[in-house]
């Protein structure tokens, strides 16, 4: 019992020396406290006394209020990194088709831009039914020739959904005018907008007071299309290389009646079920019924 009680003495006091051995006085807490601050700066976007313009109509820059606007935009978009960088390398790959299909149905370029803030160039799915990268609903997309079925959506299409939105901007541009409230009237409606401007007595897009994602809606073409055309100036450093580079590698196949099996066609073509959708993401389901024998262009990849 002594031996113990001994035992214990020399082992508490051994770890008491030690304690006070590595106590140095009060714990520093101003190295925590700086390195605790974000390595970042942010700054403003300066926009005053700048001018911008959506498809040559020029914004107006001398409203408080609608620098503002744009401000906030410019700002999100700036900020919201990995969206905006992964905006930069896919624009790469989708501008070459859409730019020249834009140049043929005589739609400004910047209307490139409504599929970037539609869907962030992706095929996109909404809640309410929109799909691809310009969001047609069904009833939409079948007014502008545009299948939808088990088997096929060529809202996915993207040749085929451009041609068709030019289609649709075109409308919209001769009913309002200008390209800047077809913008307006692709997000919100015609008959929406249509009300507006009857209520409001105003027919300038920047004068209405609108829902506020159709408000908010060429403000952030405006700002996406500033910040695609000039990424180093907002901070964004892409190489070449890091680029999504375009879909081009690929040869044609005409097929006019019904597909049993996309995984048989693919393995037949030498490529794979997978790389077949990437490619023709508009084909839905592993086989294709076709009963009306249409016609039907695939990209195979090579």
């Amino acid at each position: 019992m002594k031996t113990f009680s001994l035992f214990s003495f020399f082992l508490g006091l051994f770890f008491t020396i030690a304690i006070f051995s590595s106590y140095s006085g009060p714990m520093d807490t101003s190295n925590i406290v700086e390195n605790t601050q974000l390595p970042q700066q942010i700054h403003a976007v300066p926009l005053a006394h700048r001018s911008f313009d959506f498809a040559n109509e020029s914004l107006p820059m001398e409203n408080f209020d609608v620098v503002e606007r744009l401000e906030r935009e410019v700002l999100r978009n700036s900020y919201y990194h990995s969206n905006t960088l992964l905006l930069l390398k896919r624009m790469n790959r989708y501008f070459p088709i859409i730019e020249p299909i834009l140049a043929e149905q005589g739609v400004p370029n910047d209307l490139k831009y409504l599929a970037v803030i539609e869907s962030d160039l992706t095929n996109a799915r909404s809640p309410a039914g929109a799909r691809g990268m310009w969001q047609f609903m069904t009833g939409t997309a079948g007014d502008y020739g545009l299948e939808v079925n088990k088997d096929v959506d060529e809202r996915y299409h993207i040749e085929k959904a451009t041609r068709a939105a030019c289609k649709y901007l075109k409308r919209y541009h001769t009913k309002f005018g200008s390209w800047t409230l077809s913008a307006a009237a692709y997000n919100m409606g015609a008959r929406g907008l249509q009300n507006e401007l009857t209520a409001q007595k105003f027919n300038s897009y920047y004068d209405l007071n609108l829902n506020e994602e159709t408000g908010r809606y060429v403000f952030r073409i405006v700002a996406i299309k500033e910040i695609l055309n000039n990424p180093s100036a907002f901070g964004f450093m892409l190489d070449p290389a890091d680029a999504y580079q375009p879909l081009t590698n690929y040869s044609e196949v005409e097929v006019n009646g019904p597909v049993l099996s996309w995984g048989e066609f693919a393995k037949k073509y030498g490529t794979t079920y997978r790389m077949l959708k990437v490619y023709n993401p508009w084909l839905l389901s592993s086989k294709l019924a076709n009963p009306h024998k249409k016609k039907y262009v695939i990209k195979v990849p090579g």
